[in-house]
């Protein structure tokens, strides 16, 4: 396990197109899906890493406590299945339905939007205004698989909020840390390890 940090993408960078199979509907989704939300949080997860398992419950709250809120929220997977068969969609499937996901989850299978995004770990999150210009990239909360802190979102959550509310986020913002989207062998990024 490699841990990284967020690349921090600019604040202001429009969200980049995508066009993904959920693995749990089969539906294609589409960046344009999400036209006319207040926000959208593109989430880049997966099955296996201790990072994501540390908050995979708090992730799946956050959906369920912004349903009603004009927050559109999508999960991504982007890890490689040839080195990492236990991240292959049918195992995102059953994350997903065991998690209670009320939001895409999507494979990323050429990793061209995580790179498109410059997503560099699992969780990685990106948090996009109503013009889908970037407004947050960074942590969810303080809390680590190991440092005993409990998992409460507070990060995320208080950048949703002021979105939301119509106001400006702050540009101090942590980065979010975990294990490294495990890219196809040969083919990680410029951005990562850089």
């Amino acid at each position: 396990m490699v841990m990284v940090e967020s690349t921090m993408l600019a604040l202001g960078t429009q969200a980049p197109e995508f066009s993904l199979i959920d693995v749990v509907s089969g539906d294609t989704v589409t960046l344009e899906n999400f036209s006319g939300s207040k926000a959208l949080l593109v989430m880049f997860i997966c099955v296996h890493c201790p990072f994501v398992k540390h908050v995979e419950q708090e992730l799946a709250q956050i959906g369920h406590d912004y349903a009603e809120q004009g927050l559109s929220i999508i999960a991504i997977s982007a890890n490689s299945i040839q080195t990492h068969p236990q991240d292959a969609p049918e195992h995102m499937k059953t994350q997903a339905t065991t998690q209670g996901f009320n939001f895409p989850y999507c494979y990323d299978e050429t990793q061209g939007v995580a790179k498109s995004y410059t997503a560099a770990c699992t969780p990685d999150f990106f948090l996009f205004d109503g013009a889908l210009k970037l407004a947050y990239r960074g942590q969810l909360d303080d809390s680590r698989p190991s440092n005993g802190k409990p998992v409460t979102g507070k990060d995320l959550r208080q950048a949703i909020d002021t979105l939301l509310a119509g106001q400006g986020l702050s540009d101090d913002q942590i980065p979010s840390v975990g294990c490294n989207i495990k890219w196809t062998p040969g083919q990680a990024p410029a951005y990562f390890g850089a």
